[in-house]
């Protein structure tokens, strides 16, 4: 008997949140028990959703299972009467338009529980309750401010609150940044936002799910702070109700832990969510919602688990369409899963279709490209032809920021680049102190000559750098100046004032010293290698930089039986002017016939010695799948080749193709 009173008792609890008390209390669509005063515009016909009763799943059989069974207790005679307006989701559900539940004592000992209809519209109570429903769209378009919803909020709050943060998020996003920041301002200072939060707290146990998550996703985007009662509230009761995740709201959980700093409740909310994706991955039917669970799940989700969902999104291959290939690099970027076979195939899709693919989504895939270290020719050469194609359509800057990307990918679009440069050449007012930088990193980076355009693009690069000489930090004049350096160009005004020994003094203290000494180290070999005739040098003493050393035990090991495993016919790890180093140095007769031993010859400079330099270079160092050699190798190739050494060089290891193997070059 006392079990069954405990389980009545709990139950009517959720009844009485707001009364302590049991009296004869009127049931509201919030699900909360309220004498009939509190709210009485507040009505069950309030709902945002038309199928919102068919949602409904439990019924009042099961929140009063024990009572219906009967019990006897003559201590407890009172009769208790409930509102019910088939309103909460979670644990009502009645056909009628009002119910009455009276639960009594009988003559006999025992509770009896009777159920009696009313007619509605004879009561004042439900006159008082009547309001017309309005869903948190119509409610955005209708305000124009975040305190335009407030106020309606104010004048009449109807169930549930959610929809008045989301009309308040979906007004936010139509504002500029400095109205936002003004709109929010008066937003927390407006006297019913504090109300608007309790009654947020009080109706999230009862509300739809994803009407909760889409809830606390609107709150933070709003910027109501995460370590405030409401947000944290959220968090927890996300988490009690984990269970109740359905393939729609896995998405937007994901996208919500994403949106939120890292704290105890969010890290438990992602250890949950984890173990839910683990339990449904197989049982999502929709891609799109498979690749937003993927590109959310967090980099440092568990491996196993990102191996699922990988599996998974294999099996979907044939039901990718273009779109799901093309977000698909994201996504797995995001996740930092590299699956080489997954995106082989989707870089087909992606080329196959890739006319009128937007230029932002190309650069998300180059972009992620890059941070999955995945490296496909036929898919880069297919953007860049792609781009080629319709290059007038593009924005200058669209395109340079295309560009940046290749250099970091390393490949080389010769086609897209001297488009470029012919553009630049005809319309020099585009170039601007922001892009000029950018543009001879990349043509320099890559070591971009066309020998038509050459000469014209660097002069046209030249004048417009020095036009903007008193507006550009001193930074920015050493990386241009070092590009220039780097093509063999030499401006002499930008030079001029970067050798100025304010500037110098400048660039020796800032927070980048090493690499700055680095470039000035460049500059000062060109101008001593290049530029004899150049009458100024750097007059104050650079830091030297640290000498380079490698470790080519196997490259020795061949020389060795190359040359006959004789002694002294080649010198290792050689140091030379201008913080130069070669791997191996050999020498030879004039006619390069025979290899003379360093003991035989004591004057490196002779007319009749060849010296060679070998290289041990990084695959890196060149273009992506190609032999042509980026700026810096060029640049000490071509110094050493006036420094009088003939170059080879041998490749070592490096980036992957695109089956994720090797390559193999030809030495």
């Amino acid at each position: 008997m006392r079990n069954k009173a405990g389980s009545i008792l709990w139950n009517l609890r959720q009844f009485s949140i707001l009364v302590p008390t049991i009296r004869t209390l009127s049931m509201y669509h919030l699900g909360f028990c309220r004498s009939k005063i509190a709210h009485s515009n507040w009505t069950l016909r309030n709902l945002p959703l038309n199928d919102f009763d068919n949602r409904i799943q439990p019924s009042i059989r099961y929140l009063f299972q024990d009572a219906l069974s009967g019990f006897q207790s003559e201590s407890l005679n009172t009769v208790i009467v409930f509102r019910v307006n088939r309103l909460c989701p979670r644990r009502l559900s009645f056909d009628s338009k009002h119910c009455f539940v009276s639960i009594g004592t009988s003559d006999n000992g025992l509770k009896k529980v009777n159920f009696h209809h009313e007619v509605s519209c004879e009561d004042v109570l439900s006159k008082e309750m009547k309001s017309t429903p309005i869903s948190y769209m119509k409610l955005s378009e209708e305000s124009n401010s975040l305190s335009d919803v407030l106020d309606t909020f104010s004048k009449g709050p109807t169930f549930p609150s959610s929809k008045y943060f989301l009309a308040m998020w979906t007004v936010a996003k139509r504002m500029s940044d400095d109205k936002k920041c003004y709109e929010k301002r008066l937003m927390f200072n407006h006297p019913a936002f504090n109300q608007l939060c309790e009654q947020m707290m009080k109706e999230a146990k009862i509300l739809h799910y994803n009407h909760l998550l889409l809830s606390l996703y609107a709150i933070v985007k709003l910027g109501i702070f995460q370590n405030t009662l409401v947000v944290q509230t959220l968090l927890r009761v996300i988490q009690e109700r984990i269970t109740e995740c359905d393939e729609r709201c896995l998405s937007i959980l994901s996208t919500l832990l994403e949106a939120m700093d890292p704290c105890k409740n969010v890290h438990a909310l992602r250890t949950g969510l984890w173990l839910l994706v683990d339990q449904q991955v197989w049982k999502i039917k929709h891609v799109t919602t498979l690749q937003i669970v993927m590109k959310y799940i967090g980099k440092d989700a568990p491996v196993a688990l990102k191996r699922k969902l990988e599996m998974k999104a294999l099996r979907e291959l044939d039901r990718f369409s273009h779109l799901n290939s093309q977000h698909m690099f994201e996504a797995l970027s995001t996740m930092n899963h590299r699956s080489v076979i997954l995106l082989n195939k989707c870089s087909k899709k992606v080329i196959d279709n890739i006319h009128g693919c937007p230029l932002k989504v190309l650069m998300n895939i180059l972009q992620s490209c890059k941070d999955l270290r995945y490296y496909n020719s036929k898919l880069f050469k297919g953007i860049a032809d792609y781009v080629a194609e319709t290059f007038d359509i593009w924005n200058l800057q669209k395109v340079l920021y295309l560009l940046l990307l290749f250099e970091k990918l390393g490949f080389r679009p010769v086609v897209l680049m001297n488009l470029f440069m012919k553009k630049i050449i005809e319309e020099p007012k585009l170039l601007t102190k922001k892009n000029i930088v950018a543009i001879l990193h990349v043509y320099s980076s890559l070591n971009h000559i066309n020998q038509c355009q050459n000469k014209e693009f660097l002069e046209v690069m030249a004048s417009a750098l020095t036009d903007c000489l008193h507006h550009i930090s001193s930074e920015s004049l050493l990386h241009a100046v070092c590009s220039f350096c780097v093509m063999n160009y030499f401006p002499s005004a930008p030079i001029d004032q970067l050798l100025r020994k304010d500037v110098l003094s400048e660039l020796l203290t800032s927070d980048d010293r090493e690499k700055n000494v680095h470039k000035l180290h460049i500059l000062e070999a060109c101008l001593k290698l290049d530029l004899t005739s150049y009458h100024k040098g750097i007059d104050i003493a650079l830091p030297q930089l640290p000498l380079s050393a490698s470790d080519n035990t196997k490259a020795t090991e061949v020389l060795s039986r190359l040359l006959g495993n004789s002694k002294g016919l080649f010198s290792k790890d050689v140091q030379l002017p201008h913080n130069y180093h070669i791997d191996f140095e050999i020498r030879m007769d004039a006619n390069r016939r025979r290899v003379l031993s360093f003991s035989d010859v004591d004057v490196p400079s002779a007319t009749n010695i060849r010296r060679v330099a070998v290289l041990c270079v990084p695959r890196s160092s060149f273009c992506f799948n190609s032999r042509h050699p980026r700026g810096f190798l060029a640049m000490k190739m071509r110094h050493l080749n006036i420094m009088g050494f003939h170059v080879v060089w041998k490749l070592g290891g490096g980036r992957t193709n695109d089956e994720g193997c090797s390559q193999n070059f030809e030495d």
